[in-house]
């Protein structure tokens, strides 16, 4: 009986015995001997000048160590928190970002100072008797509004607001325009979002004076990069600096950022010379971590009276909050503006970006990260060609998709797609949901005087962000590679030692699913290593969907090499030419001669006893390898979305939902659907329920997970998930991301499902999220 390999099937995750049991490891659980507490004294405003902060009531508080304000962390020598990603040629500005403000604060939760207590309670309520005096100011929160002459300025060396000036051009889009059998337009809120992830900041600082070393644990997606940052903004050399991320729950991009309050520990830590510990509040989290999406954008489609789409062209406002984060500028841009041809042939495009300073909290990488808001628009254009020629939705998609590729696909953008086979997937997802029969459906509630709608979406997305060479010239301030080091130990166990972070993706078992499934080795025999940069390989970090369509190539190398090695380990030990050499299922054997064999686990412990080895050969079955992709990963897919509205309540019944995915071959097709579950929880809720929202003076107002709605697993209905497989050319593999399509392809589908369902009551548009309130005054607005 053949064995089942690893690569392709369902396995348990091997980190959840340690997750559900209680007994996984984050931030906030480490304690270390003379550990102290650090809080934030926060701005109530979000936009004041600081008159003066009058620390001494808080240092007269027992079990207080320290108060200190921003001009202290200056004349320590700490700069500003950097920018990662500067985009070019757009006029970019980069103004200062200070972790603890100095003379100004930019939104509601900017730091002001900092307090240390030997206990956690005291240094909160010391914080809070830190007085600050402040002269308010106008504020801005709105990124088109924060554009006009006479808005509240942020930073003097941007004028205007204006952060940057970016404009992606293909084709002829004024003569597509010109000619045009018809021209559909629409104004798109597609509205700010707070991360929400499950485990809240934390960060803990420990200082060596006397070896001038740094260890800092922190919530993070990529240690490599904080700790490369923290070089920057600290002054402390990047070899004496450690940074150790633990298990992380949960990140959605909100993990990426290097944040001021890792820069907070380690000062307050190199002035007490002890641990310092700051973990975040929910109501921190709302304030001070970053936000994501909030665009305004202006759209338009130009096409034939057949449904041929010949033109494309926006003009966007993408609201960058008060300061700079780590990518936020590749965010609006590159991650979307280049995506603008979705799944479609659209020969002209262009798009204004305006990237914009308001005095709220700044915005990075949600998941998705400028896909969903290309993505979003898209679709939402093709919906409207479709109503106004009184084509299908699934009609009009279909006469305008790229049709199947295996060897590139340049795009209008200048992107080249890698593999693509847009109609199977939507063919597929007709079958499953039955969509002739769903029309049908349809069409007798609404004689019914009932209101189904369905959604349709199929988008195309670009993620394992990728070859370094793109990353420089596009701005990004390092490389996109990947590294790998695969390790045998004498008893044949392995070690895999990687650079990316996994922090919910599951892939301590994908991980180890390739090594066992290429080495023949019991997958439980794989221990992945990750998260500590003084003792895994260098890498960029997980974001993207990057971390397997990467990291596996990396991995792949060192696993050849080590193939490589075993070969003429098992020749000189089989006295056999190492041409004649055979690997398969964990052995090594002489060709021909399948008795005469070796497993890898004897090969390892020959190689680590090195008692006869071959001349020439060093001791030890370990090899490193790292892998720069020539291109970016391109999964595609097709979702369908069945709602019934009630026009009375707007109440959306949320019926049925369909998304077939291609992300290439799948690892451990149990973690791909998790993966996928996940991000339609997510973009359904950026469709139905979620949106923050600002008062005209910049106060938050869903501050809280009071005010702030996420979704619970019983508002939707089973999922019912199905794929198809278009393996990348991009790495050995070929496997494409997985862990934003969910997210990205169901925003445009559940939206377009409720509009559809609104049609026969001549709602036209609904701006998300579309709570009950907001369908119930459409319908009435359409009744008047």
């Amino acid at each position: 009986m053949t064995a089942i390999r690893p690569f392709g099937h369902d396995q348990r995750r091997l980190e959840d015995p340690r997750m559900i049991t209680g007994q996984a490891k984050y931030t906030d659980d480490f304690v270390l001997p003379g550990m102290v507490h650090l809080a934030v004294v926060r701005s109530p405003y979000a936009h004041a000048n600081i008159v003066s902060v009058d620390t001494s009531a808080a240092l007269e508080m027992p079990g207080v160590l320290g108060v200190w304000t921003g001009q202290d962390m200056v004349d320590a020598g700490f700069g500003g928190i950097p920018c990662a990603w500067v985009v070019p040629d757009a006029g970019t500005v980069t103004p200062n970002h200070p972790p603890i403000a100095i003379d100004k604060v930019r939104y509601v939760g900017d730091a002001v100072a900092i307090v240390v207590a030997d206990d956690d309670y005291v240094a909160k309520d010391a914080a809070m008797v830190v007085e600050v005096d402040y002269d308010e100011l106008p504020a801005c929160t709105d990124g088109e509004k924060a554009h006009a002459d006479g808005a509240p300025q942020l930073h003097d060396d941007a004028p205007n607001n204006q952060c940057f000036h970016w404009t992606v051009s293909g084709g002829d889009v004024e003569a597509a325009f010109n000619e045009a059998d018809i021209v559909v337009g629409e104004r798109i809120i597609n509205q700010r979002l707070v991360p929400v992830a499950m485990e809240p900041r934390s960060a803990l600082a420990q200082w060596s004076s006397g070896m001038g070393e740094l260890t800092l644990w922190t919530t993070s997606q990529n240690p490599h990069i904080v700790r490369f940052l923290l070089s920057l903004d600290t002054g402390i050399p990047e070899h004496k600096i450690r940074v150790i991320a633990p298990d992380v729950g949960g990140g959605f991009g909100s993990k990426i950022p290097h944040y001021p309050e890792d820069s907070m520990t380690i000062f307050a830590s190199q002035q007490l010379d002890r641990p310092v510990k700051w973990t975040e509040t929910r109501s921190e989290n709302f304030q001070a971590t970053i936000h994501g999406r909030d665009h305004i954008q202006d759209v338009e489609m130009a096409a034939k009276s057949d449904g041929t789409i010949t033109g494309l062209r926006a003009k966007v406002w993408a609201n960058l909050g008060a300061y700079l984060s780590t990518a936020s500028t590749g965010v609006p841009t590159i991650l979307h503006g280049l995506m603008l041809s979705g799944a479609y042939t659209i020969p002209n495009i262009h798009e204004d970006v305006y990237g914009m300073f308001t005095n709220t909290t700044p915005v990075d990488a949600y998941r998705g990260a400028g896909r969903p808001e290309a993505t979003f628009m898209v679709e939402r254009l093709v919906d409207l060609v479709a109503k106004k020629l009184d084509m299908d939705p699934v009609a009009i998609r279909e006469k305008n998709l790229i049709p199947p590729f295996t060897e590139g696909h340049e795009v209008a953008t200048g992107l080249i797609y890698d593999t693509g086979n847009y109609q199977a997937a939507l063919d597929k997802a007709k079958d499953m949901a039955g969509y002739d029969e769903l029309r049908a459906q349809q069409a007798a509630a609404r004689a019914e005087g009932r209101y189904i709608g369905i959604g349709v979406c199929t988008y195309s997305e670009i993620c394992g962000l990728g070859p370094s060479e793109v990353a420089g010239a596009v701005g990004f301030g390092g490389g996109l590679w990947e590294s790998a080091i695969v390790r045998f130990h004498p008893s044949g166990k392995v070690r895999l030692m990687v650079g990316i972070n996994p922090h919910g993706q599951g892939e301590q078992t994908t991980f180890a699913q390739i090594v066992a499934d290429q080495l023949g080795v019991p997958t439980e025999d794989v221990d992945v290593q990750y998260g500590d940069t003084a003792q895994t390989a260098m890498g960029w970090g997980t974001y993207g969907s990057r971390s397997t369509p990467v990291a596996s190539g990396a991995m792949m190398g060192a696993i050849d090499k080590i193939k490589d090695k075993g070969r003429k380990i098992a020749a000189h030990l089989l006295e056999a030419s190492t041409a004649d050499i055979e690997f398969e299922d964990g052995k090594f054997y002489v060709r021909g001669s399948p008795e005469s064999s070796m497993t890898i686990q004897d090969i390892a412990l020959a190689a680590n006893t090195a008692w006869n080895m071959p001349d020439g050969v060093e001791p030890g079955l370990e090899a490193s390898a790292f892998f720069n992709p020539s291109n970016f990963v391109y999964p595609f897919g097709a979702h369908i979305a069945v709602v019934e509205v009630d026009p009375d309540t707007g109440e959306i019944d949320f019926q049925r939902y369909i998304a077939v995915d291609d992300c290439g071959p799948q690892i451990n097709p149990m973690i791909v659907e998790g993966q996928i579950h996940g991000g339609i929880a997510q973009g359904v809720a950026q469709a139905l329920w979620e949106g923050v929202q600002y008062s005209e003076d910049g106060q938050l107002l869903t501050s809280s997970l009071m005010d702030y709605a996420i979704p619970k697993a019983e508002y939707f209905p089973k999922f019912e998930l199905g794929h198809t497989v278009t393996p990348t050319d991009v790495n050995p593999l070929g496997v494409k991301g997985i862990g934003e399509t969910g997210t990205i392809g169901s925003t445009p589908a559940i939206y377009g499902a409720v509009l559809d369902a609104l049609a026969p009551l001549g709602v036209e548009q609904v701006h998300m999220p579309l709570t009950p309130e907001r369908v119930w005054r459409a319908i009435q607005e359409a009744k008047a």
